[in-house]
């Protein structure tokens, strides 16, 4: 077996199934979650009808590459999503589809990753944990990066020494971030392409919750916003990772892709192809329609725009929670620790939330997740609604029996 598997943490949600086990919370209240991100939003009605129009095509072997029109759609619609210039993101050398950001993530790193070299791949820290379990079986170290408060939860980069950037393979990016929310700002995305120039690491930009954000007139930079910026043309040693998952309400779809530099992409399509997980040629017809459609996507930003705006109204003065940059995350402080908070809420109110130290890493002792837990609006607006109320009133019976004299 291969000894890398054994370095593996457990899954956060396989913590909070045995944190929650023998709890019992009560039976009038229903069970809510807001732990798992799973969009519940309804799946666009066209795409399912694109997709049951062309199931004929399972008789057909799909290409790794995918079919030209996907890669068309995909390249279009970043480019005019992200401020390109005409023709700079060519849909035959920049762009590939994939079964999802989650598989793609996995296997860039596989291909990336040099073994051997004592070779680090950083991440922020609260994480994405496929980040971490694709560096350790690749064969490299992680490598974390704390995302605090007084850093806009996003990692002081100014502060890596100059021997982690020397031994950085990739650089994970998240923005907007799980379970932050947080943004990275334009300016520092060009000031990460320097540095990747100066040490020659690659940076991996998982932008998966990149179309959920508040301000329409303000959609949201990214990686190759910055690219195009700088006037860098080829995108080198830099990829975004987008997926249809949170975008169009289509987690079970498996579909999205990766873009940027050509060179890189050439070494993970032939990685791909061993791998063997081309994307079938009815979930890419399937895709096309829903890359090219944004009136979905508007009406999915509007219905987490309102459960935002009730479910913080409720908390208000209650519990330290601020509305984040973008994505469907509250990262909230809580009064107690994360994991006892989270125990008593599910046993008092049958409401599931997951502790912020699940989704991080502890490093010299510290550990930028504890004392927070992530909360997942993705339930419908009267569900969020029911679960701010009960939390409120779980955090005023804890206040109250504080404030009680010995």
């Amino acid at each position: 077996m291969n000894d890398a598997l054994n370095q593996l943490q457990p899954y956060p949600f396989e913590k909070l199934r045995a944190l929650l086990a023998g709890a019992q919370p009560p039976s009038d209240k229903p069970a809510i979650a807001l732990s798992i991100g799973e969009p519940k939003h309804r799946s666009p009605a066209f795409v399912a009808e694109a997709l049951s129009a062309n199931l004929e095509k399972l008789a057909v072997y799909p290409s790794t590459l995918g079919i030209a029109e996907l890669r068309e759609a995909i390249a279009s619609w970043c480019s005019q999503r992200f401020n390109l210039p005409a023709g700079m993101l060519d849909p035959a050398r920049h762009v590939l589809p994939v079964n999802g950001t989650r598989e793609a993530l996995f296997a860039f790193t596989q291909t990336v990753v040099q073994r051997g070299v004592d070779g680090l791949v950083i991440s922020p820290n609260p994480f994405y944990q496929i980040y971490e379990g694709a560096a350790l079986l690749a064969g490299a170290q992680p490598h974390y990066l704390a995302c605090l408060e007084q850093h806009g939860f996003n990692p002081d980069f100014d502060a890596v020494p100059a021997e982690v950037w020397q031994r950085c393979q990739i650089l994970f990016l998240c923005s907007p971030g799980n379970p932050t929310g947080a943004l990275i700002p334009l300016a520092t995305l060009k000031q990460l392409i320097q540095l990747a120039d100066e040490y020659d690491f690659v940076i991996a930009a998982d932008e998966c919750y990149s179309e959920l954000y508040f301000d329409e007139l303000n959609p949201p930079a990214g990686l190759l916003t910055a690219c195009a910026e700088l006037g860098r043309t080829d995108f080198k040693r830099c990829v975004v990772f987008h997926s249809l998952s949170k975008r169009s309400n289509l987690p079970g779809l498996r579909s999205g892709f990766v873009a940027g530099d050509a060179d890189i992409l050439k070494s993970f399509l032939l990685y791909r192809t061993y791998h063997g997980c081309a994307m079938p040629v009815q979930t890419q017809l399937a895709s096309i329609a829903a890359w090219n459609d944004e009136q979905h996507v508007k009406a999915n930003r509007e219905l987490y725009r309102e459960k935002f705006d009730a479910v913080l109204a409720i908390l208000d003065g209650v519990l330290d929670v601020q509305r984040p940059d973008g994505g469907f995350y509250l990262w909230a402080k809580t009064p107690m620790d994360d994991e006892t908070f989270t125990r008593e809420l599910f046993a008092r109110e049958h409401v599931t939330v997951v502790p912020g130290s699940y989704l991080s890493r502890s490093v010299d002792g510290f550990n930028p997740g504890a004392g927070r837990v992530r909360m997942a609006l993705v339930a419908p607006l009267a569900e969020c609604v029911t679960a701010a109320e009960r939390i409120r009133a779980f955090v005023t019976a804890i206040d109250n029996v504080k404030s009680l004299p010995a």
